[in-house]
């Protein structure tokens, strides 16, 4: 994969995957071992968008453009501040991806990629979350699997994603000074 990382900037990574992938836990604590701000982009959604996933309905395009749009002017914020970042979106699409990277090389998305198993134990397993565990199959429906992220085996445990994830920036970091 090219190096996407700019020499001495805080990085901007978006965790991406599915429901029930691991963003949240693993973007928290890569945020944390970064130093950068952590962000979820379910906080990004319009009350719309949460009450229409919470009855359990799939959002559309339509629904999901603004959304996406909102995130990308908070990703142009953290770049421009130089803070980093760290976001966990599902990013499902090419063009979501697209929509949220910009015209910035300096966007890395890591893929945290499991079973559709793994993936159903897990939600089964969620209290208090807005998104029903049936509209997993929705989501792997929509997923286009990225033509440039760091793929994480979400099989392995947390720590040993975000080591991975770190191991991974330091080397692009190295490669472009």
């Amino acid at each position: 994969m090219k190096s996407r990382a700019v020499p001495n900037q805080k990085p901007v990574v978006i965790l991406m995957g599915v429901t029930g992938a691991g963003k949240t836990t693993v973007g928290q604590a890569l945020a944390a071992r970064l130093g950068v701000p952590f962000y979820d982009g379910d906080d990004f959604h319009s009350s719309a968008n949460l009450r229409k996933m919470r009855s359990g309905e799939a959002l559309t395009d339509a629904d999901r453009r603004p959304w996406l749009l909102t995130m990308r002017s908070a990703i142009e914020d953290w770049l421009r501040a130089e803070n980093g970042g760290v976001l966990a979106c599902s990013a499902l699409k090419q063009h979501y991806r697209e929509m949220l990277e910009g015209p910035h090389s300096d966007v890395i998305f890591f893929y945290l990629e499991g079973s559709k198993t793994l993936l159903q134990s897990r939600l089964d397993a969620r209290e208090d979350h807005f998104m029903p565990s049936h509209l997993l199959q929705s989501q792997l429906d929509t997923l286009e699997p990225p033509r440039n992220a760091l793929i994480l085996d979400i099989r392995l445990k947390p720590e040993a994603l975000v080591e991975i994830g770190l191991a991974y920036l330091n080397q692009n970091r190295a490669d472009a000074d």
